[in-house]
């Protein structure tokens, strides 16, 4: 203790020898004193060449014309130059050259010490380079932000003079400011409507500068300006960022304007506070949307706790090389509403499950097998043992094609509720407008990557806080394919009005891709039994889920029969698949015993009620082996018509096989979804 003590006292003893020395009292002087050293070396060297001028010019007509003349003509530029600057400023510059160039030419044509051109100089000299003084010393001000500004011309062009800058970073590419407004008359909102004005008076793109509000404040924030578009550089897919990874690591899709990474998140992490989220990918036609997408899906197919499953009306037209990684793909239309049934289907299951192993969300170690007594199953708190449950994404390109068939709510109740189920919805439209889908579903919809689109409809895509901060989409249509705004958890929030662009994806990126599919196939996740089981309960042949070990992909695609090299021929309703490459001009057998059609089978007959209630059960069982689960009475058009069958008699049979459990509602009206027999016995 006694040491310690001694010691802090020898430190203060050397710090006053230090304080002490004349040569850092000198050093420190010189260096606080030096910003304020220019106003009196110039009024120094004014006396000095009024001096060395009385030599050359004294008594001097001519040189007293001419130095008149310069001495105005000296001044009035001042005043011109001053124009860029604070009202202030140029008068104080004026004044000053006005007034030294004004004793300047007294001192030249009379000498420096002729009547009262000494005591001028004496005292007005000091007091101007005081005042200059004391102009850069009340730049500073409490609130850290300078009273006077290099920029204050700028602003005032935009209507923003009273406005102040303050402490400023420079980034490579990247300028940030802090501003704060006056108060009582300026408000953030006043610096986000003159944005496009700021850039123009910098002769940049609109995009290229941003103002980000502080939350906690109406009159401040952060000037950002990236003087340069480095996005402009087309950058290739790089491949997987994390392969084998988790879902939970982000999902790096691109860059930004200043080369930082552009990533999303799906799902929560309740470490860091971040929530769950579903996305929505807009952008009109030629904005880049196909490879957004393929960015986005790669990432999700190269981690090892995921399932994917697609909907897509363009029969996978760009996904075509992932098709085997994914755990199910639909083409749209049927096939579509099932799979939507389906997600419905299997939030509750996912959540009972999670519920039951005490996750309150899903997390990485929900796709592990259960192994701790933190997350059991069984009443005595041991070990359960359960097998993991996948993270799963449902992802529904060209989605307005969906929507104009099953009603513009039909993600609603999805996006509302699939979140603490481990189910991450992806929504892809060009225009995700009011009339083509339902503000709630929207409004659950949290995330967003906006591409380039028509000015109209930023609105649609973007917060207006976002828009107000200077991210306008519009301003690239379809002329900057992939350039794009990301909001989503976990960005930070000064980041969402930063542009960004996703990678390009070359026609010779298919190979790495379609070994990415493999990947996935050997590797990748399979679908946990809770899910697997929901999925088949209600799409019963429809789901079969990835194959693994290179089976094959497993999705079960229409236009896989016009594949060339394939012989496989569509058979209609009711028409018995051995019968497929039966000559219909071949001359027909003799008939047999027991090959008698019934008569009620017979063609222009009416069948009886019983008869028509039998073929009504087949004509289910026929829709469910075809694997159309979802049928209204319109699927029964040419059924009604083959056996004298009205459509109102199809709807009551309908009505009637749900209340028997054969069916069940959708959330279309005049749509049900077929039971499995299965599940229906």
């Amino acid at each position: 203790m006694v040491e310690h003590k001694h010691s802090v006292e020898q430190q203060y003893e050397d710090q006053l020898r230090g304080s002490a020395d004349g040569a850092g009292v000198t050093a420190y002087v010189l260096h606080r004193a030096k910003p304020h050293l220019p106003p009196w070396l110039a009024a120094g060297g004014l006396g000095l060449a009024g001096a060395l001028g009385s030599l050359q010019w004294q008594g001097s007509a001519a040189a007293g014309v001419g130095l008149t003349l310069a001495s105005v003509a000296l001044t009035g530029v001042t005043w011109w130059a001053g124009k860029a600057t604070g009202q202030q400023r140029r008068l104080h510059s004026a004044i000053t050259v006005a007034a030294g160039s004004a004793w300047l030419t007294g001192a030249c044509l009379a000498g420096p010490l002729t009547g009262p051109l000494p005591d001028l100089y004496l005292m007005g000299g000091p007091a101007l380079a005081l005042s200059w003084n004391i102009r850069m010393i009340l730049r500073r001000n409490v609130d850290g932000a300078p009273a006077g500004s290099t920029d204050k011309g700028l602003l005032e062009k935009v209507g923003l003079a009273r406005a102040q800058i303050g402490a400023t970073s420079v980034e490579p590419n990247r300028v940030t400011a802090k501003m704060v407004l006056e108060a009582g008359e300026q408000t953030n909102e006043d610096v986000s409507k003159v944005l496009p004005r700021l850039a123009s008076a910098l002769d940049l793109p609109t995009s290229a500068v941003r103002y980000l509000g502080d939350p906690s404040s109406a009159r401040r924030g952060e000037l950002v300006i990236v003087p340069e578009d480095m996005l402009a550089q087309v950058a290739d897919w790089p491949g997987p960022s994390s392969l084998g990874g988790s879902i939970a690591e982000p999902l790096v899709i691109g860059r930004y304007d200043d080369g930082s990474p552009l990533v999303v998140w799906l799902p929560g992490d309740p470490e860091t506070k971040r929530n769950s989220t579903h996305v929505l990918v807009a952008g009109g036609t030629g904005s880049g949307k196909g490879e957004t997408a393929l960015n986005l899906m790669t990432e999700i197919l190269s981690r090892r706790d995921v399932l994917l499953w697609v909907s897509d009306p363009k029969m996978f037209q760009d996904f075509r090389p992932l098709l085997p990684g994914m755990d199910w793909a639909a083409e749209g239309g049927p096939d579509t509403e099932v799979m939507v049934e389906a997600i419905k289907a299997v939030i509750p299951a996912r959540t009972r499950w999670l519920g039951a192993h005490s996750y309150r969300q899903w997390i990485p170690e929900a796709a592990e097998r259960q192994t701790s007594r933190d997350h059991t199953c069984r009443p005595d708190g041991q070990p359960c043992g359960c097998e993991g449950m996948q993270f799963l994404v449902a992802w529904m390109e060209e989605a307005a094609n969906t929507l104009r068939a099953l009603g513009d709510d039909a993600f609603t109740g999805i996006a509302q509720e699939a979140r603490s189920a481990g189910v991450a919805l992806i929504v892809s439209l060009q225009r995700p407008s009011y009339d083509q889908m339902s503000t709630s579903t929207r409004a659950s919809l949290p995330s967003v990557i906006a591409l380039g689109c028509d000015p109209r409809d930023e609105g649609f895509s973007l917060p207006d806080a976002v828009i107000d901060a200077g991210a306008h989409p519009g301003a690239w249509g379809n002329r900057r394919p992939g350039y794009c705004y990301v909001v989503s958890p976990g960005i930070p929030e000064d980041r969402y009005p930063s542009p960004g662009r996703t990678f390009a994806v070359p026609h010779t990126a298919t190979p790495t891709m379609e070994a990415l599919a493999a990947w996935a196939q050997r590797h990748g996740a399979t679908a946990d039994p809770i899910t697997a089981g929901a999925a088949r309960a209600v799409a019963g042949q429809n789901y079969t889920g990835r194959l693994a070990e290179g089976g094959g992909p497993a999705p079960r695609l229409a236009a896989d029969a016009e594949r060339p090299g394939m012989e496989v021929e569509s058979h209609g309703l009711l028409t018995d698949p051995e019968d497929a490459g039966i000559d219909p001009t071949a001359e027909l057998p003799d008939a047999e015993d027991g090959d008698e059609i019934p008569l009620w089978e017979s063609p222009g007959r009416k069948p009886s009620p019983a008869e028509a209630r039998e073929l009504f059960a087949r004509a289910l069982d026929d829709f469910e082996t075809t694997g159309q689960m979802v049928v209204g009475p319109k699927d029964f058009m040419d059924w009604c018509d083959r056996h004298n069958l009205s459509r109102p008699w199809v709807s009551e049979r309908l009505k009637e096989a749900a209340l028997d459990g054969r069916l069940e509602p959708t959330s279309a009206t005049g749509r049900w979804r077929i039971v499995p027999s299965l599940m229906a016995a």
